[in-house]
C-alpha cells in the first residue's frame, strides 16, 4: 500500500542529512558538550556549529540563540520569562486567541496568578487587524505574544506591525514571535520581526523530535524557569541534547525557502481546486494565508471516522492540532466557524516531499470515504 503523508504541520520526516549528523553525533560524538577533555570539545563544536547555522537563517547572534526542548517549551520559556522579568512594570498581556496551545494555557495559567490577559478576536479567515493590536496596548502591557502563522489554519498574523505599535504606544512591553509554523517555510527575520524573543521546533523542519530553539535578543533580560548549572547562560541550564541539535542545525542548512514554496503553492492550489468540485465540501484556510496548510469540511461525515478511514487507505491527515488529542478545535471556534464544519474538519498540511500523486491519492479515498459514511452520521 503507499502511504501519503499529510501531516506535516504535527510533525515532519527526518531528512536524510539530519538522521546521518544524528546518528553520528550519537554514536561518535557522544561527549557532554560541558565537559573539558576532547570529546566534550567535539561535541560542544557541533553545537556551536548548528547555533551558528540557525543564527544566520535568522540573522541574529550566535548568542541570542538558546536550544530547547521543543516548541512548547521555548514558548513557555518565553511567555513565563519575559512575565516574571517584568511584573513590577506592569500586569497585562496581549495575544490571540486563535494561539497555539502552548501559548494560550501558559496565558490561562498566568490569568490565575493576577495577570491581565487580552485575547483578541480573529475573523473567519484567521485575521487579526493592527488597529486590534494598537488599541489593546498599554502602559501597563508588559508582554505581547503572538504566532506567525496559525497551525490549523495557515492564516498568517501581523507580527511584523506589532513592534510599531508598541512604540506607538509607548508601552514597555517584551515582544515575543511563535514562529513554530513559519520557519522553515517563510522568511523569519529578526530585522524584519524586530522581536526581542522567537521561538521555533525542529521536528517541523525535518530534523527530530525533541528540540527547538528561543532567540533572545542581547537587550532583552527574561527570567528562568529552570535552575541547574551554567550551560546556556543559565537563561536553560541543562546538559545540551548534542545529537538533536546538530542534526537540527543539518536541517536548517538544507532550507531552500523560496522554491519549496513555489511547489507547496502549487500542490496547495491544486488541492483547493480538486476539493471545490466535492459537493458539501468547503475550504476553511484562506488563499492569502501560507500554502503549507489547507483547513476544510466535509460537513457529512465527522473528522475521527474520516481520519480512520483515511488511514486504512495510508492516507495520514489530522482533524486539527495534534496536541489536541482529538478534542474539539478551540481554534475553528474562535474564527467563528459552526458545529457541524468543526466537527467535520481536516487539515492537510504539506512539506517539500510532497506531490501531485498525494493529493490524487487523499481525494480519490475522501471522495470514497464520503460516499461509504455519509448515510451514517
Amino acid at each position: 500500500m503507499r502511504e501519503v503523508y499529510l501531516d506535516n504541520s504535527a510533525t515532519t520526516k527526518v531528512s536524510e542529512k539530519a538522521a546521518k549528523k544524528a546518528t553520528e553525533m550519537m554514536e561518535k560524538i557522544f561527549g557532554n558538550p560541558s565537559s573539558l577533555h576532547q570529546k566534550g570539545f567535539e561535541a560542544q563544536k557541533e553545537v556551536e556549529k548548528a547555533k551558528e547555522i540557525i543564527a544566520k537563517e535568522i540573522g541574529a547572534d550566535t548568542d541570542e540563540i538558546y536550544f530547547t526542548s521543543g516548541g512548547t517549551e521555548a514558548n513557555n520559556l518565553a511567555i513565563l520569562g519575559a512575565v516574571n522579568a517584568m511584573r513590577r512594570k506592569g500586569n497585562k498581556i496581549v495575544t490571540s486567541a486563535i494561539e497555539h496551545s502552548s501559548v494560550y494555557e501558559t496565558c490561562r495559567y498566568l490569568e490565575s496568578t493576577g495577570i491581565q490577559v487580552v485575547y483578541l478576536k480573529s475573523d473567519i479567515t484567521g485575521r487579526i487587524s493592527k488597529n486590534q493590536i494598537l488599541s489593546a496596548i498599554d502602559e501597563k502591557t508588559i508582554l505581547v505574544t503572538m504566532m506567525m502563522v496559525n497551525n490549523e489554519i495557515g492564516s498568517i498574523l501581523p507580527v511584523d506591525q506589532i513592534r510599531n505599535c508598541i512604540e506607538q504606544k509607548k508601552s514597555p512591553a517584551i515582544f515575543h514571535v511563535d514562529a513554530v509554523q513559519a520557519f522553515g517555510k517563510i522568511p523569519v527575520k529578526v530585522s524584519k520581526l524586530k522581536a526581542d524573543l522567537i521561538s521555533a521546533s525542529a521536528h517541523k523542519v525535518h530534523a527530530p523530535k525533541g528540540c527547538g530553539f528561543l532567540y533572545k535578543s542581547k537587550n532583552t533580560r527574561i527570567a528562568p524557569i529552570f535552575f541547574g548549572g551554567e550551560q546556556q547562560g543559565k537563561v536553560r541550564p541543562g546538559t545540551e541534547a548534542a545529537s538533536l541539535i546538530a542534526a537540527f542545525g543539518e536541517a536548517v542548512s538544507e532550507f531552500n525557502l523560496s522554491e519549496n514554496y513555489g511547489k507547496v503553492s502549487n500542490l496547495r492550489d491544486y488541492l483547493m481546486e480538486e476539493l471545490g468540485k466535492i459537493e458539501g465540501v468547503t475550504i476553511n484556510s484562506s488563499r492569502d494565508g501560507i500554502p503549507y496548510v489547507v483547513n476544510f469540511s466535509t460537513g457529512k461525515v465527522k473528522a475521527e471516522t474520516m481520519l480512520n478511514f483515511l488511514s486504512s487507505k495510508g492516507i495520514y491527515v489530522s482533524g486539527g492540532s495534534a496536541c489536541a488529542k482529538g478534542k474539539k478545535s478551540r481554534v475553528l471556534k474562535n474564527i467563528g466557524l459552526l458545529d457541524e464544519k468543526i466537527t467535520s474538519s481536516i487539515r492537510v498540511s504539506f512539506s517539500k516531499y510532497n506531490s501531485k500523486q498525494d493529493i490524487d491519492d487523499l481525494i480519490k479515498y475522501l471522495k470514497e470515504g464520503l460516499s461509504s459514511f455519509s448515510g451514517s452520521n
